[in-house]
């Protein structure tokens, strides 16, 4: 029990680590970009290409993890997440920042889901949900402490935060090699045969059209919504307020905390309260509403109290929008979920391009038009789940989660 322990808190380490790393280039990538020249339109495209890796990626290094164990997989996450931060510093060009980004996305995407798997093989059922408790809130710290941490060292040099992650991930590379034994025996490893399968995009869109479609829907949307967020809002912040890295840095760390806060405490007490349907459509209110909320403010004051409403809703609407798909699935729960988080990478995707491109138009669009899709979404909810069944059967076999996005 003592050793699990170790390798828990060792795979909590790493995770911190990844996510930390892609938490401080977020207050950066504005200033990063605009010194090579680049606009709202390319920052849009750095972050979705993030996503579209992930998004193609994370699947097949689930099953290769399957197949070769989970320590070779988790260990090649960990090397590629340093390589690209180190090559991230060392851009001298906007094209680098791209090929730097995509590789971060295609080999940081081993991590989370083969972690995730770790955990899996390696606890009883009981402490299982712990472990996984365990991941999650690593996630969490990362991505709390990265927007902070990544605004200070940029007022020493931008490309400094960068090193710091790649160091970071090196650290935790040498930790695994060395001390996190595998946790997946030979024995019980998936056969070679066959190649590797991506995403199921035919799947995908035959579940639009069963009983969880529309929460399939909802998943996209606050996915949506948060990215379109997160990639103008240091845009936002510096072309208005005349905000640097360490302040928007600041002002992130803050509400990832609020989002922390609202997730692990008020999350259960209010779905018990109010019902996860009635709990997922005043999520939505608040979202759009936070969204308009964000251009009236004036000052550093105003930007967090009407930033945090919106983070808020946010973070209220993935758990209701997660906890209703579980329970009116008519599939597993593990293809659910693993559907939860397709379409919620599709929202990372559509998200950052919409924003970036628009932001380019006018720097409020992306706001108002994020407003727009929350408010029709709650709309939407008001009418389709009144219909909905109050549950669906849950009783088909569960199958192995897909590998999900970390993020």
């Amino acid at each position: 029990m003592t050793d699990n322990r170790r390798n828990i808190m060792i795979l909590f380490f790493t995770l911190v680590v990844v996510m930390m790393g892609f938490g401080m280039a977020i207050p950066i990538l504005p200033f990063y970009i605009e010194a090579f020249g680049g606009s709202g339109s390319d920052m849009g495209f750095l972050m979705a290409i993030y996503a579209i890796m992930q998004f193609l990626f994370a699947p097949v290094w689930g099953q290769l993890s399957d197949r070769y164990g989970r320590k070779p997989i988790i260990l090649i996450g960990v090397l590629g997440n340093a390589i690209a931060q180190l090559l991230f510093g060392l851009s001298s060009a906007l094209w680098m920042l791209f090929v730097a980004r995509a590789l971060a996305g295609v080999l940081s995407s081993a991590t989370l889901p083969t972690a995730m798997a770790y955990i899996g093989d390696s606890t009883s059922e009981e402490d299982r949900g712990g472990g996984m408790g365990i991941m999650g809130a690593a996630m969490g710290v990362g991505m709390v402490l990265g927007p902070g941490l990544g605004g200070l060292l940029a007022k020493e040099a931008l490309s400094l935060p960068f090193f710091l992650a790649a160091a970071l991930s090196a650290g935790a590379f040498l930790l695994i090699l060395a001390v996190l034994p595998e946790s997946l025996p030979a024995n019980q490893r998936a056969a070679g045969e066959g190649g590797l399968r991506s995403v199921q995009v035919g799947e995908m869109g035959r579940a639009l059209f069963s009983p969880i479609g529309f929460l399939l829907l909802m998943a996209f949307l606050l996915s949506f919504g948060l990215t379109n967020f997160e990639t103008i809002f240091s845009f936002y912040s510096k072309d208005r307020y005349g905000y640097g890295p360490a302040d928007v840095g600041v002002i992130l760390m803050v509400i990832g905390v609020i989002s922390a806060v609202v997730q692990g405490g008020l999350t259960g007490p209010l779905s018990r309260r109010w019902g996860e349907a009635n709990l997922l459509r005043g999520a939505l209110l608040i979202s759009g509403i936070g969204f308009l909320l964000m251009l009236l403010a004036e000052n550093l004051a105003g930007v967090l109290v009407t930033v945090s409403i919106f983070i808020v809703g946010n973070a209220l609407l993935r758990p209701a929008t997660a906890s209703l798909i579980s329970r009116r699935t008519v599939h597993g729960q593990g293809v659910a979920m693993g559907l939860n988080n397709a379409f919620m990478s599709l929202g990372r995707i559509a998200g950052p391009l919409w924003a970036g491109a628009i932001y380019d138009v006018q720097i409020s669009y992306p706001y108002i038009s994020g407003a727009i899709v929350m408010l029709i979404g709650f709309g939407l909810s008001m009418a389709w789940l009144s219909r909905a069944p109050v549950e669906a059967s849950i009783d088909a076999p569960a199958s192995a989660p897909e590998p999900g996005v970390g993020h």
